[in-house]
């Protein structure tokens, strides 16, 4: 068998001692005689596999005490609407910073449910950049701030936790979470898709301050308002059970290797030498300013976007996929998520480094 070291944005690779356990236990989960998949999602086996999920993502983001974990569904997009809904708790307006296709997207949503205050843009830079936050025009009596902590598109990433008063700080991370580690304390609400770092597609990972539930709006759903979940233990609806449990085993594999700070350390020396390539090189070009690059999604130019069809042809032919750049921005480019081993980067380089020498 040859796997290919898979440089998807989303659903992305997961770690290969996950994938052999999950198929292991596919028939039999721990001598029950069931697949997870066929796990009634009220039976005390799923029920041990949900809290013990819960249990390791609390003690790997060292979540304080007083934060509700919830699991649902929807991913990114949906929580795009049910952050305003269950957020603005009698406000009427919010503060978001627009750093690129994610942030445009919260924002356009938002606006259904809110006033919108883009109170930040790096729009002029093409996003290529994050405002700096001195420049941030934040009003007090916003309900909350909402950033895109990875822009998964265009590749921009926060290396920092902005302060934003006593205001709550809302982030979409779905592509960094679990990279590195974070404060969560400095956080009103973390939100997350699970498909990049965490597990398959279909979970989604939200982490909210306890005094912030309790105020949705009335048009809320039942099933997106946070007091609910929670009072439910995230399964007021049948949650997305298998996903949970990869998860889980994905929560487990990141505890194995040391925890976030090795796993952070890893994921800089990934990133550097794919980053160290692109800047000593004149056929390619990272477009995105250094002090914001993302450790997570490095997208790259070639000189020549003639070329982009015959590099992308050869890559596929060493084995290496979905290497081009979302339409959105064109080009290329390489997710490096907490799966991607430092060998395909090294593979990645050296065909660079190949394609370069005969296109170049």
């Amino acid at each position: 068998m040859t796997r290919v070291f898979n440089f998807s944005a989303g659903p992305a690779a997961l770690p290969e001692p996950v994938l052999r356990e999950a198929a292991a236990e596919m028939l039999d989960w721990h001598g029950s005689g069931m697949s997870v998949m066929e796990m009634s999602h009220r039976g005390k086996e799923f029920i041990a596999i949900a809290a013990e999920a819960e249990a390791l993502l609390r003690e790997l983001l060292a979540v304080p005490s007083g934060y509700q974990v919830l699991f649902m569904q929807g991913g990114a997009i949906a929580e795009n609407a049910i952050v305003p809904m269950n957020m603005l708790r009698g406000k009427a307006s919010a503060d978001y910073i627009d750093t690129g296709e994610w942030s445009k997207k919260s924002i356009k949503e938002a606006k259904k449910y809110a006033a919108v205050n883009v109170v930040a843009s790096s729009a002029d830079t093409g996003y290529t950049t994050i405002p700096r936050p001195e420049s941030w025009k934040l009003d007090p009596n916003a309900a909350y701030v909402h950033i895109c902590s990875n822009e998964t598109i265009g590749g921009v990433e926060y290396h920092f936790t902005p302060d934003v008063g006593r205001v709550p700080l809302v982030a979409d991370m779905s592509s960094d979470i679990l990279s590195r580690p974070v404060d969560v304390s400095k956080y009103g609400l973390i939100y997350g898709g699970a498909q990049k770092n965490i597990g398959p597609a279909g979970l989604t990972i939200v982490i909210v301050r306890e005094d912030l539930l309790g105020s949705a709006l009335p048009v809320t759903p039942s099933a997106f308002d946070y007091k609910t979940v929670a009072e439910n233990e995230s399964m007021y609806n049948t949650p997305p059970t298998y996903a949970i449990y990869i998860a889980g085993l994905v929560f487990k594999w990141i505890q194995a290797q040391g925890g976030l700070p090795v796993i952070a350390e890893h994921n800089r020396k990934k990133a550097a030498l794919l980053y160290d390539y692109l800047d000593a090189s004149s056929f390619y070009r990272s477009p995105v300013a250094r002090d914001c690059r993302s450790l997570m999604n490095v997208p790259f130019k070639l000189a020549d976007e003639k070329l982009d069809a015959a590099f992308l042809k050869g890559a596929e032919a060493r084995a290496m996929v979905q290497l081009k750049g979302h339409r959105a921005v064109g080009g290329m480019r390489a997710s490096l998520y907490n799966a991607m081993p430092l060998e395909g980067v090294q593979t990645l380089v050296a065909y660079l480094s190949e394609f370069e020498a005969r296109h170049g």
